[in-house]
């Protein structure tokens, strides 16, 4: 059986002969199973020592763009600037382009503009032009990966980001729950229909609240932006007497409490995504129930994994889906 390395090479790393090590290669008889561990854990070894050299000395450059609220945007580009380090002694580099909205076309020219990229983490509309950027950025060798919100049909080598379909079916649990026997509508906010990941959401909260006799008052195209925001959900709510609860897809959730507030509304229950510094305050002041979370600092580790990966920098390792955590005022981590 051949192998990436030479017999010697694995032996010299695990301490044992040349021949302990061919019989545990060729899945010989008479060796011991903490032996063969020993073997597989030279191997891997070997591995990361080869990925060291080859990140040695390397420098790379990384486009991070975001279509997105600036308070989301913010938490991301900490969590990339604080895991760049960790990939030494490979030299990484980040630039942000970063905006709370626009057009498709804006998005495209973005993408278009991009020059010395070693690759792109992109959150953006799933739209067939966004497609066929990232197929043209990936033809000229550098690769893309999805953030939050996936655009499939694309040549994109990876998606990082939480089950969106099973956030939104965990959501419509925690509101059903909590709502008890209250025949109560729930309002569900989004910042634009166009982002895949919202609309896997959307799907799977209207389904888990599928025969619940629950109403269901959508709010969208608001970019996420609380001036926006506050507007459509005033008039949702004035049109919709019966809600008592909101799920948040989008964001925009201080103008929400604010649009409540100014009605004289009891909000019951409120479940939001993502641990930014105004649902930090929201969580804290008892205003949102839940926070559907997932750590930035590892989803920002995994993209800058993936690229270099693509880039065959680093071994090909899987990309495990992201856990949802649902945060609570009493579990808020520091």
């Amino acid at each position: 059986m051949s192998h990436r390395y030479k017999v010697r090479e694995i032996a010299q790393q695990a301490g044992l002969s040349e021949a302990t090590v061919d019989r545990v290669l060729h899945h010989r008889p008479g060796v011991r199973q903490n032996t063969v561990a020993e073997v597989h854990q030279a191997i891997a070894d070997l591995d990361k020592q080869r990925a060291q050299l080859r990140l040695n000395g390397r420098r790379y450059l990384v486009d991070i763009v975001m279509q997105t609220p600036r308070r989301f945007s913010d938490a991301f580009r900490a969590a990339v600037e604080a895991e760049l380090p960790a990939f030494a002694p490979a030299m990484l580099r980040a630039r942000f382009h970063l905006w709370e909205s626009g057009s498709t076309a804006q998005m495209v020219e973005a993408l278009r503009r991009l020059r010395g990229s070693h690759g792109v983490v992109l959150k953006a509309q799933d739209q067939p032009e966004v497609a066929e950027a990232i197929d043209r950025l990936v033809d000229a060798g550098v690769p893309v990966v999805t953030y939050a919100t996936d655009v499939p049909a694309s040549s994109r080598c990876g998606y990082v980001g939480i089950d969106n379909h099973g956030a939104g079916l965990t959501a419509a649990y925690l509101v059903d729950q909590w709502l008890g026997p209250a025949t109560a509508d729930v309002l569900i906010t989004l910042s634009q229909t166009v982002f895949r990941g919202e609309g896997e959401r959307e799907v799977g909260f209207r389904s888990g609240l599928r025969g619940t006799g629950r109403g269901i008052v959508e709010v969208s195209d608001s970019d996420g932006i609380d001036a926006t925001n506050e507007r459509l959900v005033l008039e949702a709510l004035e049109s919709h007497p019966a809600v008592e609860a909101v799920y948040s897809v989008g964001g925009g959730n201080l103008a929400t409490v604010a649009a409540f507030e100014k009605l004289g509304r009891a909000c019951r229950v409120f479940v939001a995504h993502d641990l930014d510094a105004d649902n930090r305050r929201l969580l804290r002041e008892g205003h949102i129930s839940a926070v559907l979370h997932n750590d930035l600092r590892a989803d920002a580790r995994l993209a800058l994994r993936l690229i270099l990966q693509e880039r065959g920098a680093l071994p090909t390792e899987p990309a495990r889906p992201v856990p949802i955590q649902v945060i609570t005022p009493h579990n808020l981590p520091a």
